[in-house]
């Protein structure tokens, strides 16, 4: 049975959560599928490869195996609208973001399967994170959490228009300490050839609301990246090096400037 995430352990106190990049699919759950769900056309893909380095900052990793079309790992277990009064896609998608359907006619989960998949995916994901939070804490006496999302740069179903290259998500300060990511969207607007946002239509999805605690030193930040600054945002969705490679130093700088910040701050 393939593992439901991977985890690696840094020594540094920033984890990073990529909850949506998995394509695996349980045999019981693609028999019920259509064939548009097995494109998987709504995964972030190659968002392990973007990050490959973060190891070597002495960043943690925890990734996520299985599709976000078996179970969407950034969203409430009670399947409350992240965005209410925007269109929101579900706990157990039954819908891509292209408004296909995904299950055969009479075959979307019912209740029970849904209870079914939390217990065995969604569950297990979201105590490893809070444990390696709190191990991190225990260590360092703070924890940075960087959540790692993309997205097709154009998603009618979501937002109007093109949508900005770099998307920082705090949830209005909530998750995270505003000078952080004051910083944050200073190196997003430095690198000029991108556009960014902060809180703008991506404000944060579950995993960022549920373990960003600034006032027991838990920072979380979420990343939605546009699809179109490193990759074909049609099938097959291939990795384009000559994109990627320019909006990689981007994000190592991101990375690199929450621990700076946290070194200033603790110096403070």
């Amino acid at each position: 049975m393939i593992d439901i995430f991977s985890l690696h352990r840094g020594t540094t106190p920033l984890l990073i959560s990529i909850p949506h990049g998995g394509v695996h699919v349980p045999a019981s759950i693609d028999a019920n599928w259509t064939p548009a769900a097995r494109v998987l056309a709504d995964t972030d893909w190659h968002v392990e490869r973007l990050y490959d380095f973060a190891p070597a900052l002495g960043a943690g990793v925890i990734a996520a195996t299985h599709s976000r079309y078996v179970i969407d790992l950034n969203r409430p277990p009670d399947g409350a609208a992240l965005y209410p009064g925007a269109d929101n896609t579900e706990l157990c998608p039954t819908t891509s973001f292209a408004r296909e359907s995904l299950y055969v006619t009479g075959n979307a989960p019912d209740k029970d399967e849904i209870d079914r998949r939390i217990d065995r995916y969604w569950r297990p994901y979201h105590q490893a994170i809070a444990a390696e939070i709190d191990r991190l804490r225990s260590i360092h006496g703070v924890a940075l959490l960087f959540d790692a999302h993309s997205i097709r740069s154009e998603v009618p179903r979501f937002f109007v228009g093109r949508l900005a290259d770099f998307n920082l998500g705090t949830v209005a300060g909530a998750s995270a300490d505003g000078a952080l990511a004051a910083r944050l969207l200073a190196i997003c607007r430095e690198a000029d050839a991108y556009s960014s946002v902060l809180d703008g239509r991506f404000r944060g999805g579950y995993i960022t609301r549920r373990h960003g605690r600034p006032a027991d030193a838990v920072h979380a930040v979420q990343l939605e990246l546009s699809q179109a600054t490193y990759m074909d945002e049609d099938p097959p969705f291939g990795y384009r090096p000559d994109l990627a490679d320019a909006v990689r130093p981007v994000l190592k700088r991101l990375l690199v400037e929450m621990l700076d910040w946290l070194g200033a701050a603790n110096s403070e």
